[in-house]
């Protein structure tokens, strides 16, 4: 298999992650003691543009998850990779889930 079988979960996982620079990134490298809360109050300054572009790009993701998915069942073919975007696909949406919870409730009280 060729790395751009596995476009579609790489596009949840960096949107995600992309997403997680504002708020989820900075609190886990406070947790950790790697950093400190001035970090954290620069990042914030940015949320506005990185979560609504990390729910687009989990959106994007599984629309083309599922394009993918029925051009092979017309055409009566195996999805490549299907099995492992999907856990990608499913994996971001996790994540963006956890970046939603940490971005709403715990650092916006």
């Amino acid at each position: 298999m060729k790395p751009s079988d596995y476009k579609t979960g790489m596009i949840g996982l960096g949107a995600v992650f992309g997403a997680s620079l504002c708020c989820a990134l900075p609190l886990a490298l406070i947790l950790l003691g790697l950093s400190s809360g001035g970090f954290m109050m620069y990042t914030m300054q940015f949320r506005w543009v990185l979560y609504p572009l990390g729910l687009l790009g989990v959106g994007t993701a599984w629309w083309l998850f599922w394009r993918e998915k029925q051009r092979c069942d017309a055409l009566v073919c195996k999805m490549t990779g299907g099995r492992v975007n999907l856990m990608l696909v499913v994996s971001a949406t996790a994540l963006m889930g956890g970046v939603t919870y940490v971005d709403f409730f715990l650092v916006s009280m």
